[in-house]
């Protein structure tokens, strides 16, 4: 059923497919050991359940020594992927250096580089809004927060999306693309190693150096942890946004009675943002273990069953949003999963939400109207939603 999310036709509207998954109950049972969610309230539920998380990391009998591997042989993953205590370690070290003050520091940075993007955009006259703005700026803004030199920031743009491309449940993964994901990971191993080297002899001030030298009463990141959490950051910091950026304009586009609202009263921005992520979220899905015996809404799961977590249905179900398929730029504190939800919330949701908001005051505080001269061209991808092409010229 899920592999229906692979067509052409479904990649570019998921919700009517979403829809008819969602008509048969908001937890849909495939079989004894894999559930399917799409309901809001039992989404949210799941979330912030501490009976569902991710499976343990794989120990390696024979560990290469180009993946990072802890003190028994497990494989190192970033706290995205883990479950408490690790998780709780791991995430507080990380946010004492990825502080809220770091983020705020960031505005005057962001709104000059908005500026240089759009201005470029306005004297090309059509542009690709992904190749000219979308990416550019997450990938220039993390890549400063991380000190990574301006010219390794290609190479980064091109690991990044081959690492967010297999993102996606492991059966809907083409061999390919496993292999580049890997080949991927480990040019960032290597990367942010020398980095980390480099950091703790000399540091700079960035947001990898902060890394380099947290500490909570004496604990502080291993080499391994350093390395994947920064990779966790470039990769998440990058991809997010750009499709946050992408699919909020192209709703803007097909909605030109919300986009003459928005730029008539731009105070509405903040809010415009919170339902770019309700109505056609960055991130569509993610998946749980169950750790142990639990329930899901009414239905009973047992220990090790497997859930796939429809994000983007559960954020237009209708028992909790009115009128779901509406985009609406004035909707009242839209709810939304896009972020997620519980221990694993995004860490840079604050970050995502300030590069959108400046961004689109930019955009639309030139006073020039824009539209499409193409058809968009979404990415061959489930988990992570967004454009791959979309044409724009100024009027």
């Amino acid at each position: 059923m899920l592999e229906n999310l692979l067509n052409p036709e479904t990649r570019a509207n998921p919700y009517p497919f979403y829809r008819q998954v969602a008509d048969s109950g908001p937890v849909l049972k495939v079989n004894e050991g894999f559930f399917v969610v799409t309901g809001f309230e039992e989404a949210s539920a799941l979330l912030r359940n501490s009976a569902f998380g991710h499976p343990e990391p794989e120990v390696l009998p024979n560990p290469d020594t180009e993946e990072p591997v802890d003190e028994q042989g497990r494989v190192i993953r970033s706290f995205l992927g883990l479950n408490p205590p690790d998780h709780t370690r791991l995430r507080r070290l990380v946010s004492k250096a990825f502080t809220p003050r770091m983020i705020e520091q960031l505005a005057p940075r962001l709104e000059d580089l908005s500026k240089e993007l759009v201005a470029k955009a306005l004297e090309l006259g059509e542009f690709d809004l992904m190749t000219e703005i979308a990416r550019p700026l997450p990938v220039v803004v993390v890549s400063e927060l991380l000190g990574v030199p301006l010219a390794d920031r290609g190479r980064f743009e091109e690991w990044s999306h081959a690492m967010g491309r297999a993102l996606d449940p492991a059966f809907l993964i083409a061999p390919e693309t496993v292999t580049a994901a890997v080949a991927a990971r480990r040019e960032f191993v290597a990367y942010f190693r020398e980095l980390a080297k480099e950091r703790r002899k000399r540091p700079t001030g960035d947001l990898f150096s902060d890394l380099v030298s947290v500490s909570d009463e004496g604990d502080r990141l291993s080499e391994g942890e350093l390395v994947i959490t920064a990779m966790l950051l470039r990769v998440a910091g990058h991809e997010t946004t750009t499709n946050l950026i992408g699919n909020g304009i192209l709703a803007l586009l097909n909605h030109p009675d919300q986009l003459r609202a928005l730029a008539g009263d731009r105070s509405k921005i903040p809010n415009a943002v919170e339902e770019m992520l309700r109505f056609d979220s960055p991130v569509q899905l993610t998946t749980r273990t169950a750790l142990r015996d639990a329930t899901i809404g009414d239905e009973p799961v047992t220990e090790g069953a497997q859930t796939v977590v429809l994000l983007g249905a559960a954020n237009r179900d209708p028992r909790t949003h009115e009128a779901p398929d509406s985009f609406d730029v004035g909707r009242p504190s839209p709810k939304h999963l896009a972020l997620g939800q519980g221990i694993h919330y995004c860490l840079g949701a604050p970050l995502a939400r300030l590069e959108g908001r400046v961004l689109f005051e930019t955009l639309l505080g030139t006073g020039r109207a824009f539209h499409r001269t193409s058809e968009p061209v979404w990415v061959k991808q489930v988990t992570l939603r967004g454009l791959d092409g979309l044409r724009l010229a100024f009027s």
